[in-house]
């Protein structure tokens, strides 16, 4: 029996992507972008502040790092709460220290329970505030009608610019998770980018017959959370994976005279600890040592990429 015709009509086989989430590139086949004064690697500092309710329902999955044990397990709340009262102005301090700009990613419940903790970080010097979602329970996914999902990420954005004065344009979701439904809902928010993704070195538009929202890929490699809790490797270890990192990207920037990008992702509960913050400060003392790396925010380099990138067209 033959199979019938309709079989292999497949409307979306083409050269390159069967979607179209996004155009086709390779990168070392892309524009070369050049970041200012000469810089090989563009660097973004990200640090996500985050709520981790008691009680989580764990809708659609329980959510990495959250409660593990029996309700109401305590000691893993107050770790992650521990982020929130001790760790982040230790994290805060070592970025000042090094003269570090930062992109703050925060669930928008913090700014309901704790305005002056986002006010604070809002003050520091070279800070970018993105929205990470209402908090760390509160996950998008399929089973949301597309107004439920449309009206929780305009409340995040809306309830961080009531603390934070500035227009908010990026935006993580909590454990990165979407709907099929996320990326339109973000754009026609008016969010400029989006972390979640983690398929390339530099931005990329998304949707681009909408054409206004573009991902900013934040590695999950090299974050704190993955080396150390998902990889069981020590401090040490996870600081000379980012600094190995930086080195390899600034010599084949180099090489191949096309600019790359790097965001680190790091969470105060973790390398706020007082045994975990010499090596945190290790690593953004390298980063400030380096002649082959711009240090800025995610929103500014997106800015000048997307400068080039018009320019290129």
């Amino acid at each position: 029996m033959s199979l019938p015709e309709s079989y292999l009509d497949y409307p979306l086989r083409r050269y390159g992507n069967d979607h179209s989430w996004f155009d086709w590139r390779l990168l070392r086949r892309s524009s070369p972008v050049s970041w200012p004064h000469g810089k090989a690697v563009a660097v973004w500092v990200n640090v996500s502040l985050q709520h981790y309710p008691l009680d989580q329902k764990g809708i659609p999955f329980k959510v990495p790092n959250g409660m593990t044990m029996p309700y109401p397990d305590l000691r893993h709340y107050s770790l992650r709460d521990y982020g929130n009262r001790v760790g982040v102005f230790r994290v805060a301090d070592a970025l000042n220290k090094f003269e570090i700009p930062s992109t703050w990613a925060i669930n928008a419940e913090l700014a309901v329970q704790n305005p002056w903790l986002v006010g604070h970080i809002s003050s520091l010097k070279e800070v970018e505030i993105a929205a990470h979602g209402w908090n760390m329970d509160s996950l998008l996914h399929n089973g949301m009608s597309r107004d439920e999902e449309a009206a929780l990420v305009q409340r995040c954005r809306s309830t961080l610019e009531e603390v934070y004065q500035p227009r908010v344009t990026g935006w993580l979701s909590p454990a990165r998770q979407q709907s099929w439904n996320t990326l339109e809902l973000l754009s026609e928010a008016g969010f400029e980018y989006c972390m979640d993704w983690v398929n390339d070195d530099l931005a990329y538009c998304v949707l681009p017959h909408k054409g206004n929202l573009h991902m900013m890929p934040l590695n999950t490699e090299i974050e704190d959370q993955f080396v150390m809790c998902n990889n069981l490797h020590s401090e040490d270890s996870w600081a000379q994976q980012v600094i190995d990192a930086i080195d390899f990207m600034q010599e084949e920037a180099s090489a191949l005279n096309q600019g790359r990008m790097l965001g680190i992702s790091l969470h105060p509960w973790l390398v706020g600890q007082p045994h975990r913050i010499a090596c945190l400060e290790r690593v953004l003392q390298y980063l400030r040592s380096q002649s082959g790396v711009w240090l800025s925010t995610a929103g500014q380099i997106l800015g000048h990429w997307q400068v080039q990138n018009s320019q290129s067209r």
